[in-house]
């Protein structure tokens, strides 16, 4: 092992960096939560502009307790898929805070999207912010993911 040339030692460390990328890549959150995270922004939007204000509270609260309950078996990031399935050591003990804060960003968004749309005097102005932050959501919450891990190394 002590005389291993540098072109295939620099070859074995990029095999290595690639599996290990591909491990990383298996981390996270599935596709489905995130368009259900995104239909459920929707749902809200409706309600808060549609129903009355207790109704619009009663739905936050009870879509809080189901994203909760989902998300305590999610939200270690080890079971995105069924090809890999890392420990929690790998997966890392961040991920549940970065989503967390990815979730506030996004509800403080979706409030001044609203408040900007409303201010704008746009009809049902709740419902087109959601509609905004839900495409985010759907379309990008895994990528955004990706990022945010990658910055704070999580």
């Amino acid at each position: 092992m002590d005389n291993i040339p540098a072109d295939q030692a620099r070859a074995a460390l990029d095999v290595a960096e690639r599996a290990q990328q591909h491990v990383a890549d298996e981390v996270g959150l599935p596709r489905g939560y995130w368009w259900a995270m995104a239909a459920g922004w929707i749902v809200l939007g409706v309600l808060g502009s549609e129903t009355p204000a207790w109704v619009a509270g009663a739905a936050t609260f009870v879509f809080g307790a189901g994203h909760a309950a989902l998300a305590s078996r999610l939200l270690d990031g080890r079971r995105r898929t069924g090809g890999v399935q890392v420990s929690a050591a790998v997966a890392g003990r961040r991920l549940p805070l970065v989503v967390i804060g990815m979730l506030v960003v996004l509800v403080a968004l979706t409030v001044l999207a609203g408040l900007a749309l409303d201010a704008d005097g746009a009809g049902h102005a709740a419902i087109w912010a959601a509609v905004l932050v839900a495409s985010v959501i759907g379309f990008g919450g895994p990528e955004i993911l990706r990022v945010l891990r990658r910055w704070v190394r999580a």
